[in-house]
């Protein structure tokens, strides 16, 4: 066969729409289904778009995967139902009603009234359907925009509550925690996908802090490396990898003992840190497990949950911790990484009910953006500027810049909060 290639008697997008044009007239897509109804079926299912956006890159290049995959199905004489569907609920839908209406806080909301805030919400949510079905259409996927299906109708609403119902009755469903995103503007908490719609990177300052070990006959402390050193307050825990070897190191110019990731001092017995997180040498000591490290207690840095002292403030292990940059000792803030709860639980009797959880995991979502009590240095704000007060305590070690995410979105008001399933 010649190789076909574009010129003046040919054109590859006029060829596309030519096609287009043809599976119209003969109603392709719906004769194909006419044709394989009472056939084996494929059950194809597609996760629902927002309408409330137009369609992206992302949609484009999932759409023809998602095509290609039913195509291959139904060319094997398969019925490939293809209803295409649109999702109605959750945080995109309501952002864009807050920003029409200008709604802040959920006390505005409460005060339009539920139901007028629901009929807002259904007015945005098919905003760019048409957009959406040329887009579709032009890409020559095929969906069945015709039966389609929208996630706030009756019928599929009650479909979903009955895949809950028998959940339920199996005795798969319980009560539990997790941590996860919070809006404090909206007061919900948010997935990561919604979280992370609006996340930026933003140059931030980091720190090195040390944690004196409790006991230890050297005085040593554990030296974690923090991105968010204004999280120090609420410290709980410090996290080590069982897997990776520790060194205790002394620095030749100066006093105390440290405890690091073997690789993050030196690679031999002394040298400069890597990264140039630090630019001391140092002699080693000895040579440790990180498995040996779990158990250990350490002095807090701050007094705030001194009545914690008997759960908290210990070495835990995990393997988050990863050894291409930092210590290799992670440091755990209360409500702001979800691993205090995955590793944290080990410290600490679960209780059989799940009701209720030991307190250094579990106070309440916070109301508001301000943190809550006793800490109060850093209170007012999401993203508060430590390193003023921090600076001035001994244990802090050289500090740089990075650039780092900050917890809340920029559009999305919200920081991390231990939520309770209701």
């Amino acid at each position: 066969m010649d190789e076909v290639c574009e010129g003046k008697d040919f054109s590859f997008p006029a060829e596309e729409e030519r096609v287009l044009r043809l599976w119209e007239e003969l109603d392709a897509f719906h004769e194909q289904l006419r044709r394989t109804a009472g056939g084996e079926e494929f059950v194809f299912y597609d996760g629902p778009p927002f309408a409330t956006g137009l369609p992206h890159y992302g949609h484009l290049l999932a759409g023809t995967i998602k095509d290609a995959v039913a195509r291959h199905h139904a060319m094997r004489g398969r019925h490939v139902a293809r209803r295409f569907g649109w999702d109605c609920h959750g945080v995109p839908v309501e952002r864009a009603v807050d920003e029409a209406l200008r709604i802040a806080t959920r006390a505005q909301v409460l005060e339009m009234g539920i139901a007028s805030y629901n009929d807002a919400c259904r007015g945005v949510v098919t905003r760019y359907v048409a957009e959406w079905e040329a887009v579709v259409t032009r890409m020559g996927r095929w969906v069945d925009f015709q039966d389609g299906y929208k996630t706030m109708d009756i019928k599929f609403m009650e479909s979903v509550w009955w895949v809950f119902a028998q959940l339920w009755d199996k005795d798969l469903v319980y009560k539990s925690f997790k941590v996860m995103p919070y809006s404090t503007g909206m007061k919900t908490p948010l997935s990561n996908f919604e979280a992370g719609q609006h996340r930026q990177f933003v140059p931030a300052e980091t720190a090195m802090v040390s944690f004196p070990v409790v006991g230890d006959v050297d005085n040593a402390a554990l030296v974690a490396w923090t991105t968010t050193p204004w999280t120090l307050p609420s410290n709980l825990a410090l996290c080590v990898n069982a897997n990776f070897v520790y060194a205790k190191a002394r620095p030749i110019a100066g006093h105390g003992q440290s405890y690091w990731k073997e690789a993050r001092p030196s690679k031999g017995s002394s040298g400069a840190a890597k990264n140039g997180l630090d630019t001391e040498s140092y002699e080693l000591l000895e040579k440790i497990p990180g498995s040996s490290l779990v158990g250990l207690r350490y002095t807090p840095l701050f007094d705030y949950f001194s009545e914690l002292h008997d759960t908290a403030f210990r070495v835990v292990a995990d393997n988050c911790v990863a050894d291409d940059t930092g210590t290799g000792v992670v440091h755990f803030a209360l409500l702001l990484v979800k691993m205090i709860i995955n590793t944290g639980g080990r410290l600490v009797e679960w209780p059989e009910d799940k009701d209720t959880i030991h307190p250094v995991l579990t106070p309440p979502p916070p109301p508001s953006s301000r943190r809550r009590p006793p800490i109060s240095t850093p209170a007012g704000d999401h993203h508060a500027t430590l390193l003023l007060p921090i600076s001035t305590m001994p244990p802090l070690h050289p500090r740089r810049s990075r650039t780092h995410p900050p917890p809340p979105p920029a559009a999305i008001p919200a920081l991390t909060a231990t939520i309770r399933s209701r």
